[in-house]
């Protein structure tokens, strides 16, 4: 009641103010990432003691470097050959501060805070919330590509033009479906009514999707403890590698916190190795488990340090088996679950092809979001041999989806974990009687109402016969009751011997 009352007295926004607001949103989560870039730039550009261009300068720095944590590529022209060289290598711990943003944009509009009630979306609005949010970003997004384009390190255009709408779309749509519930793609009225509408329900999907993503953070998490294990092994090669490369403090900060950028970079190329296609670092050479082909020289940065000089063999190889272990586990562990979410209860459980049709899917995620993210965890660092620069991301797909496959058998296994008892599994398996477990004796065909009526008065008797008399009514018992009921009544009650 209180909460309907709320609702009666709050003040309804406007439609245009609100929509203005959403708009004013996105400008906003693209002006707090442009500000944070920029607030740590100028820090180092104070720190240094080589200003360069000054400040204006280092703002377009950090506009570029905004624009490189969404996928665009950048384009250097002050190169010793005279040319230009590409940069599209993305650090993917700064992608990951504009997409918080934009998924903050998006439920700060969709739930807001109390006092700010009047400006809450509707969950049928939450699509429209979406493209106000994209437009304010990508306003915000052009006026910082025409601040950065004069520098001598600038966005390339048609880079930019493809990949900040996409990366703004693809957040904001994915935000408002988890945040409102409502799907981006209502289905026409003939198709809710086919089998393939039945077969691909939202539920399927949604569980698909959380199997998938566990698959994928399942590999990138066994790759980033392989990535960390061949950087302690080297750690003093990349230590020297990082004295190197700056001579002073300032210098040497900003390589760390690059470092530290390119992290989760490092836990991709681990999944790529670990997953068998492995990846390049230029020139046409190839690194993986399996083979080492060309003469790859990576440029010098501590985290390449550990990169690996030949084919593992004995432990090492298998610690690189551990990443598709890992993913397949994991992404049948969440199929099966999905399958049984209530272990032991058959009514509620998919069949085996409900399940097998959702361990596809979920392989198939797990090997789009893969080769997505080897995509932008590599790139060009340059038009010569750097022109190809980290893992190849369609490869690194199709070969994720193909191990994700073999969850297929393991999801299976796991939901007839999830239905019975472990103990159990082995005796149905094999057809036998489960212990502890007395299998029904076989009825009778029942001739007549009447008849069954009959056998079972007979059959009451026979079992009242059979059944031991109570010591209530055994003769001792009698005679004791009725002697303390004469007793009791001053003679008026007979003895028992005259009423036989």
């Amino acid at each position: 009641m209180r909460h309907l009352t709320q609702l009666a007295l709050r003040r309804i926004a406007p439609p245009g103010r609100t929509q203005g607001r959403w708009f004013f949103e996105g400008m906003l989560a693209a002006g707090l990432g442009l500000g944070g870039l920029a607030v740590l730039v100028l820090l180092f550009w104070v720190l240094s003691p080589y200003p360069d261009q000054g400040a204006t300068g280092a703002l377009r720095i950090a506009a570029d470097l905004w624009l490189l944590a969404h996928g665009c590529e950048l384009v250097r022209h002050d190169t010793l050959y005279g040319g230009t060289a590409p940069v599209g290598l993305t650090p993917l711990l700064l992608a990951a501060f504009p997409v918080w943003l934009l998924h903050r944009a998006v439920r700060v509009t969709l739930r807001p805070d109390p006092q700010d009630a009047e400006w809450a979306a509707a969950p049928g609005e939450a699509f429209a919330v979406a493209r106000w949010i994209c437009a304010g970003y990508l306003l915000t997004g052009a006026a910082a590509t025409a601040f950065a384009t004069p520098a001598d390190l600038a966005p390339g255009l048609l880079s930019t033009a493809l990949q900040l709408p996409l990366f703004a779309a693809l957040v904001t749509v994915v935000s408002a479906w988890t945040l409102s519930g409502v799907s981006p793609w209502t289905p026409p009225a003939g198709w809710r009514a086919t089998r393939w509408a039945e077969s691909f329900t939202a539920e399927r999907l949604a569980g698909a999707g959380r199997a998938a993503l566990g698959g994928a953070a399942a590999c990138c998490g066994v790759g980033a403890l392989l990535a960390a294990g061949a950087l302690l092994l080297h750690a003093s090669s990349a230590q020297g590698t990082l004295v190197a490369l700056s001579g002073d403090w300032s210098g040497r900060l900003a390589v760390l916190l690059l470092g530290c950028a390119l992290a989760p970079n490092a836990a991709v190329w681990g999944a790529a190795y670990g997953l068998g296609p492995g990846f390049t670092l230029g020139g046409g050479s190839v690194l993986s488990p399996l083979a080492v082909s060309g003469d790859p020289v990576p440029p010098p940065f501590p985290l390449l340090a550990g990169l690996p000089h030949g084919t593992p063999d004995g432990a090492l190889l298998w610690c690189t088996a551990a990443v598709p272990l890992a993913g397949i586990l994991v992404t049948a562990g969440l199929v099966a679950r999905w399958a049984v979410p209530v272990p032991g209860e058959r009514g509620t459980a998919a069949g085996w092809w409900g399940t097998a049709l959702t361990a596809l899917l979920a392989a198939a995620g797990a090997g789009l979001l893969l080769g997505w993210l080897g995509t932008l965890s590599g790139g060009p660092l340059g038009a010569g041999e750097l022109a190809q620069f980290g893992p190849h991301g369609w490869l690194t797909g199709a070969v994720a989806a193909g191990w994700a496959l073999v969850a297929l058998p393991v999801a299976w296994g796991f939901r007839l974990l999830r239905l019975h008892q472990p103990r159990l599994v082995l005796a149905e398996l094999l057809g036998r009687e489960r212990p502890g477990e007395r299998k029904p004796a076989p009825r009778k065909p029942r001739l007549s109402r009447r008849g069954g009526e009959r056998r079972q008065r007979r059959r009451w008797r026979r079992r009242r016969r059979a059944e031991p008399v109570p010591e209530w009514h055994a003769t001792d018992a009698r005679l004791t009751r009725w002697s303390a009921l004469r007793k009791n009544s001053g003679e008026l009650v007979s003895r028992m011997d005259d009423h036989g």
